[in-house]
């Protein structure tokens, strides 16, 4: 990673005083399901955003979630903590992903299309991993927002599209041309930020789940694998991308009944 890329890192403003608040009650082992309701009920905004969030068709509910204790009831602590912290680290940021050639709607709806299809796949048969799951898969893309700040201040936008173009893979475009990829940034990103190590440990693999530092955080990196591959980064899913996410699936003995049904509510 580049000395530029760090200091971009390095200068993020610190995170608001609510995701403090949010992060001290998750961690906490002693606090309840009412103390994060009244915590997210402090900031009316933030609930608005997370009930938005939470009634997206992607989670398939047929009735309509119009309380913050209805959406902890429904979705866990963890995974409405997800909803919390990606809607307060976006407002961190200054988006341009131009170099990418996605608008920032479309980037918005990579991170909601990956979360969903976590959720699907993930809270009943892998409910325990949820709770690193759901902000990971939110918030892996989000070294992007860097990258692409880089790539534009390099004036190296026609190089990096014509790359991306050749090999269809922005990872991989990133760490030829940049020499770093979005899950290593976003993970120092959250590094920065003094995230808990869990969850910097599964974003940092998304793209290599073996050399994750335990068996459960491999485990949920091989997943957050799959489901980059199936939503890649300008969030379309193809059948390239499926066929692909589907080998991953297989060579992580994960189940693929459920990932199929999972991708099919996402699609």
């Amino acid at each position: 990673m580049t000395e530029d890329i760090l200091k971009k890192i390095k200068q993020l403003p610190p995170l608001p005083e609510s995701v403090m608040k949010i992060e001290a009650v998750y961690q906490n082992p002693d606090a309840t399901f009412n103390d994060m309701v009244k915590i997210l009920e402090q900031d009316p905004l933030l609930t608005a955003d997370i009930l938005k969030a939470a009634n997206s068709p992607l989670y398939g509910f047929s009735r309509e979630i119009n309380a913050i204790s209805q959406a902890v009831g429904l979705f866990g602590m963890g995974t409405v903590r997800g909803f919390a912290l990606a809607s307060i680290v976006k407002k961190s940021f200054t988006l341009d992903l131009s170099p990418y050639g996605i608008s920032n709607e479309m980037f918005s709806e990579l991170s909601k299309k990956q979360h969903g299809l976590t959720t699907a796949w993930c809270l009943k048969k892998e409910n325990k991993l949820m709770s690193v799951l759901s902000p990971a898969a939110f918030l892996v893309e989000i070294g992007r927002v860097i990258l692409a700040q880089q790539i534009i201040a390099d004036k190296q936008e026609a190089t990096f599209k014509e790359v991306l173009n050749e090999l269809q893979d922005a990872d991989a475009t990133e760490r030829e041309l940049l020499h770093t990829d979005t899950p290593e940034v976003s993970a120092k990103i959250f590094q920065h930020w003094k995230f808990e190590e869990t969850l910097i440990d599964v974003i940092a693999h998304a793209q290599n789940p073996q050399e994750a530092s335990s068996p459960e955080n491999q485990r949920a990196a091989k997943i957050l694998h799959v489901i980059r591959t199936a939503i890649p980064f300008n969030g379309i899913i193809t059948d390239e991308s499926v066929a692909k996410a589907k080998e991953l699936v297989e060579a992580y003995e994960l189940d693929m009944p459920s990932f199929e049904s999972a991708l099919e509510n996402v699609r």
